[in-house]
């Protein structure tokens, strides 16, 4: 068979070809039963839109008839053999030469004659327009009750909540958004945690999210859906992507958390030795909270420096403070501890848990003037920050 080779990089995308202004990109997999009808509805969508545009399928290894019958339904066939939700539209993104990508499944699920209120909404300025199921109608037998009550309202919320995304229905498969924006979005997931990409990196590029209500019919044919592992991929994919979430919160807890319990345990009256084993106890907490921090400044610091992400506090924290800063701290908390743990031996003193947080204190010291010298070596000075920014701009 013959087609469009697959070019899975967005950024690669050539310019939109004159004439077309909207391309309908539909990710195919084993989907003979229903594609023909869904390009025909696409092309029946364009046609209401009184656009010029294109439908494009991209065929993700299938093994049946598909590609074959789309092709026959006026469709353009791309070809990408590495399955994936998000490897297949990697492809058919590259592939489009409309101005704006209308993106739907191939399984009759979503209603293609709202296509011209999609366009609408993009030629309105919106960069990203994104169906809504539940402020439309799921239809009975359309989506599973877990899905419907438990799945998808729980992703959606988890991703509000950790990227202000503000949108009801995150894992809509109908959405459209301009071509334009696609390399600034840096698209790269090959699963189904695609979907979550788009919203994820849509909210901190700032661009301009809407919402239509939408019908949400029965698929026709099998679903290739796996619950528990695509429901993992999103929840992986937006926890690595919150260095907030992931480190920082479990990490400063856990700290303070551990350097309370040490100090509230070496003010009180000399106790039984069992004491001793909850005070190391909560030592270990407090490096290992230290240790969870700087994992978070580090992957912030890396997304800020070379993924092109902004974040104001701590681009504000780079023109403050610099390396000799962080070792002056460090060398604070070291003197600090090396004085807890010495007046712990004294006569009239020899309190172990004094000892063990002087030690903890001395601990962290380290780990805080080697993160120092990490976030140093990652391009943290003014200059370099600066430098960055030149560029971006």
């Amino acid at each position: 068979m013959s087609g469009v080779e697959a070019i899975p990089v967005p950024e690669a995308t050539a310019e939109p070809a004159a004439g077309v202004e909207v391309s309908v990109v539909i990710p195919c997999l084993n989907e003979e039963e229903a594609i023909e009808q869904v390009v025909r509805s696409a092309r029946a969508g364009l046609d209401a839109a009184g656009v010029v545009g294109e439908v494009v399928v991209v065929d993700n290894a299938s093994e049946d008839r598909s590609a074959e019958l789309a092709r026959a339904a006026g469709a353009v066939v791309v070809y990408e053999p590495r399955r994936g939700y998000g490897s297949a539209y990697l492809a058919g993104l590259s592939a489009a030469r409309g101005r704006y990508a209308i993106m739907a499944d191939a399984d009759g699920t979503y209603p293609l004659e709202l296509i011209p209120q999609f366009v609408e909404k993009l030629r309105g300025g919106a960069d990203m327009v994104i169906g809504s199921r539940f402020k439309g109608t799921i239809h009975p037998g359309a989506m599973p009750w877990a899905n419907r009550y438990i799945g998808n309202p729980i992703l959606t919320g988890m991703l509000n909540v950790l990227f202000g995304s503000g949108v009801s229905d995150a894992h809509c498969g109908l959405r459209g958004l301009r071509r334009d924006v696609l390399p600034s979005l840096k698209l790269s997931a090959t699963g189904m945690e695609f979907a979550s990409e788009m919203v994820i990196k849509a909210g901190k590029r700032h661009l301009r999210v809407e919402e239509i209500p939408i019908d949400y019919r029965p698929r026709i044919g099998v679903s290739k859906l796996s619950r528990v592992g695509d429901a993992w991929r999103h929840i992986r994919f937006m926890l690595v992507h919150s260095p907030t979430f992931l480190f920082m919160l479990p990490g400063g807890f856990a700290t303070i958390a551990g350097l309370v319990g040490l100090i509230v345990l070496a003010c009180l009256p000399q106790l039984s030795d069992p004491w001793t084993g909850v005070s190391v106890s909560f030592a270990m907490l407090a490096i290992v909270g230290v240790g969870i921090i700087q994992l978070g400044l580090f992957s912030r610091t890396y997304a800020v420096v070379y993924l092109g992400e902004h974040d104001d506090a701590l681009e504000r924290g780079w023109r403050r403070l610099r390396l000799e800063h962080g070792l002056a701290a460090s060398a604070a908390v070291l003197i600090a501890g090396l004085g807890i743990t010495a007046g712990s031996f004294f006569d009239g003193v020899k309190d172990p848990r004094l000892g063990i947080l002087g030690l903890a204190l001395m601990a962290i010291s380290f780990q805080a003037a080697f993160a120092a010298f990490f976030l140093s070596i990652l391009g943290l000075s003014e200059h370099a920050v600066l430098h960055r920014r030149g560029d971006r701009a």
